[in-house]
Parts: structure tokens; sequence; C-alpha cells
């Protein structure tokens, strides 16, 4: 099965990742009722009318692994608003050389679920923004509320009709049908680099990019839905302009196609990159060219402005 699946990457150690997944306040609501850190017991989360779920804890293994199985579920926005119950939600916490892997899933949220748009960008934003946060900030004081709990950890929800105002995000719409839309975004050396080293169109395909010795990332076709979706994870990335130079690693890279009023909408959303991050300001500003100019001219008039090793386009130039 196509389960939902992301992963982090963060400096704290297994167990203090291990921690800051069982203070669900801190990270997903403040407003979760019952015991979230021990085994057998049974929490719910609950968001105005939209969302409730009961979780029992069914598995705990400290500094490895976390497992909460639904028991209970109701979406409002879902013509089955039960379809979350008896799903499984998974934390898998490992070593990875001097970094600690977080590895979530949500076993039986799959693409033929009405609300897995949604709920997929959801749990990204609430683990590769807010999670990712709370771990790295290795608070343990819990949150007392949603508001307060969004405050700190800087969590955003479509699920929750919240603008996601903290991941980097832009919007464009076009003439062009979704098919041409979800082509084009494949067509990564179309309108991103023509140097992309990898395949970049089929899931679980990995490519490259790079320019000169100022960026490189490795990343990952994580979901790909015809004309609807695509998610790329960054496994690795590299820049010489930033004291962390892995800021992107760990954060993920969405495109959702939509048709509305006759057209076709791409929401292009980097879910991590926040902020807070020292390379905000610059890779805002890539994105916004990348997406709003080359990607949107790729597909309106068939030619993007990728950059090249021997032929910078001006974001690049500027680096």
């Amino acid at each position: 099965m196509n389960d939902f699946t992301t992963t982090i990457s963060v400096d704290q150690t297994p167990e203090q990742a291990f921690a800051a997944i069982n203070n669900v306040r801190g990270w997903w609501t403040g407003d979760i009722e019952g015991n979230t850190d021990t085994l057998g017991a049974e929490f719910t989360y609950r968001y105005e009318d939209v969302h409730y779920s009961k979780q029992r804890i069914t598995q705990l293994i400290p500094g490895r692994k976390v497992v909460w199985l639904v028991v209970d579920s109701k979406l409002n926005f879902v013509t089955d608003k039960s379809e979350w119950n008896g799903t499984e939600i998974t934390f898998d916490i490992s070593q990875k050389g001097n970094r600690t892997e977080v590895r979530f899933t949500h076993k039986g949220l799959v693409p033929e679920f009405e609300c897995f748009s949604d709920c997929s960008s959801a749990w990204s934003s609430y683990v590769n923004g807010s999670l990712r946060s709370w771990v790295a900030a290795s608070k343990a004081e819990p949150v007392k509320s949603e508001t307060e709990g969004r405050a700190r950890a800087g969590r955003i929800s479509k699920e929750d009709k919240i603008v996601k105002a903290q991941n980097f995000t832009t919007t464009f719409s076009v003439e062009q049908t979704p098919k041409q839309v979800f082509d084009a975004i494949n067509n990564v050396r179309g309108w991103w680099s023509e140097d992309i080293e990898g395949g970049t169109e089929k899931l679980n395909d990995e490519f490259s990019y790079h320019y000169k010795d100022v960026h490189r990332c490795k990343v990952k076709l994580t979901y790909v839905i015809p004309d609807k979706k695509v998610i790329w994870h960054v496994l690795e990335n590299y820049f010489d302009f930033t004291e962390d130079k892995t800021e992107w690693t760990g954060t993920e890279i969405c495109f959702e196609i939509s048709e509305k009023d006759g057209k076709t909408e791409v929401r292009f959303t980097h879910l991590g990159l926040v902020p807070e991050y020292e390379c905000f300001e610059i890779c805002s500003n890539s994105w916004g060219f990348y997406i709003n100019g080359s990607l949107r001219s790729l597909i309106t008039t068939g030619k993007g402005q990728p950059n090249s090793s021997d032929r910078p386009n001006l974001v690049e130039a500027n680096f």
C-alpha cells in the first residue's frame, strides 16, 4: 500500500526525539485530552467540528519507536467520516551517522482516501515543520492551548484551514490542463536546472541538483499522483552561504494541482522552509523565480528558464 510517510533528520539524540514525539501537545495541539506517553493509554485530538480522533498507544520503545492505533475518528469534510478508523500512526527513530532520523508513517492513509490530499499536507506540515522544530528546540514544557502551541512550534495545517504562513508557499493559475501541468513539473530539467542528474518522474526516483559549489541537494520522489500531486523529500543538502549547511535536509517540496474556475491551479509549498532559517530569504526568492517564472513559462509557452553550469539565470548568478 502507498501509505503516507515522511522523514526528518535532526541533531538531537534518539532519546530527545522520543521525548518530543510523546509530548504531543507541544507539536500537534495543546488541546489533546488524555495521556500521551504511556503504553496502552488513549488520547483524543479535536479541531472544532472539522476533525476528531482517538488514539491508543500500542507500542512505546524508548529511543526507537512509537505507534498509535486510531480507535475512533470523525472527519467532517469527507463522505466516509471514519476513514482514519483502524489506521496506525508510527514514528520510527534511528541513528544515522551523527544525526537522528525520524520516519513518520500513517499506515492506511492512502491516495484512495478522499481525505488523502488534505491529511497528507497536514501531516507534512506538522511533522516537517512543527515536530521538527519541537525536537530541535528540545522543549519539555507543555503548551496550554492550540493557539499557544502553534505560536511556539510554528504549527500550520491545511486540514485545519489555516494558511501556511510559515512554510514558504506560492500559487499560480494557468489555462493548461492538469496533465500538462503535471508533465511540466516532472520535467525538472526544463525549469530548474539542465544539469539535474537522475530520474525526476517516477515514484522513488532520486535526483541531484547542484550549482557550482554554492548549492547541492539530493531529492527523492515520495508521492506521485498523476495530474494531482508530487512530493519530493530532500535527502541531503549543502549550502556554502549558511552556518547550518544542511538546512534543507529532511524538508519536503510539494506541488498540488487542482482545477478552479476553469483554470488549473498549482500550489507549491516547501514544507520546513521557514523564516527562522538563515537561507529563507534567498531560497524563497529563488523559488519565487523558479515557480512563478520558469515553471509557469514552461507550462504556458513550452520553454522555461532553467540554469546550467555554463549559463546561470539571474537568481543563481546573484548567489
